[in-house]
């Protein structure tokens, strides 16, 4: 009985840990720098509860439609690629099993070598070693439309909810330094947990993410600050 060691690698979770943390970190900026924006102006807390609440809607459903819009784009490219090479396949497979060898020789095998493995493969399943040594496509890392615009909807939703809840039970007084704050610390425990599940440095990976974070707000409250004050 042939042995199979399963291991699990950082690449196996990134499509899926790449539209969370987008979406979760949008939710949490934009939605927190809304707010902000709107508070400074001098809105009461009742249209800067709406106003969060739109943002937290339009940027959930824009964040799907983007990416599904662009994950889709990589998934037609994938299939393109993918018919050609059934086409070259059936039309010339020498050439498809000469360029299959290349492409084990270049990566260290002897020649011959790289022959009886490109052989053996496409005897097995020609499709499949073409779609994996040739055009680098894998189960693993294929464009998957649906699941990273649901994942980047649902992560933008919860990260946009995190400051909305703090507009609700924050007093009205400090209210800005309140979200600011609370902001922050949303940002920096996502930047460190999504650091640490994609095998990056925590800190590193929490500092950069409250950095951009921190700027986005600031910006947002000094333009309400600037229009509040002129109306």
């Amino acid at each position: 009985m042939a042995y199979r060691h399963k291991e699990r690698h950082v690449t196996e979770r990134m499509g899926w840990l790449r539209a969370a943390v987008l979406g979760a970190n949008d939710g949490i900026v934009s939605t927190a720098s809304l707010v902000m924006g709107v508070a400074a102006a001098h809105a009461t807390p009742s249209a800067i509860l709406v106003a969060g609440t739109a943002g937290l809607v339009a940027g959930a459903m824009s964040m799907a439609a983007g990416e599904y819009v662009s994950v889709h784009s990589q998934a037609d490219s994938e299939q393109a690629d993918l018919a050609r090479e059934r086409k070259e396949l059936e039309t010339d497979v020498e050439s498809e099993r000469k360029e299959l060898a290349a492409i084990y020789a270049g990566r260290g095998l002897d020649p011959l070598l790289a022959r009886q493995v490109a052989e053996q493969l496409m005897a097995h399943n020609a499709l499949d070693a073409h779609t994996r040594d040739e055009l680098g496509i894998t189960e693993t890392l294929k464009a998957r439309p649906l699941q990273a615009a649901a994942a980047s909807a649902a992560s933008f939703a919860a990260g946009a909810a995190l400051p909305l809840l703090v507009v609700v039970l924050a007093p009205a007084t400090g209210l800005l330094w309140w979200i600011f704050i609370t902001a922050l610390v949303f940002l920096a425990v996502l930047g460190g947990i999504a650091a640490r599940v994609g095998g990056a440095n925590v800190r590193v990976g929490a500092s950069r993410i409250t950095l951009w974070g921190a700027l986005a707000m600031a910006l947002t409250t000094a333009v309400g600050m600037l229009f509040g004050g002129a109306g």
